[in-house]
């Protein structure tokens, strides 16, 4: 590799939002911060909510088994 054209690769802590701290390695700087984690996603926490805008889930039930017949 060539010297003096590498950024540095140094510690980084990544702070989230509800408090959660992350260390890693990165190359943008000594500390990050995010708004969202795997431990305040709703994907991860099982609070994730399906939301079905304007019955559109059941149009297309309905569309489904209209081109079935």
């Amino acid at each position: 590799m060539k010297e003096g054209i590498h950024p540095n690769y140094q510690e980084c802590v990544i702070r989230c939002a509800c408090g959660e701290t992350v260390v890693s390695r990165s190359t943008k700087g000594s500390e990050m911060r995010v708004d969202i984690c795997s431990k305040c996603h709703p994907y991860y926490t099982g609070k994730q909510k399906f939301v079905d805008a304007g019955g559109r889930l059941d149009k297309f039930k309905r569309r489904l088994e209209a081109s079935k017949k």
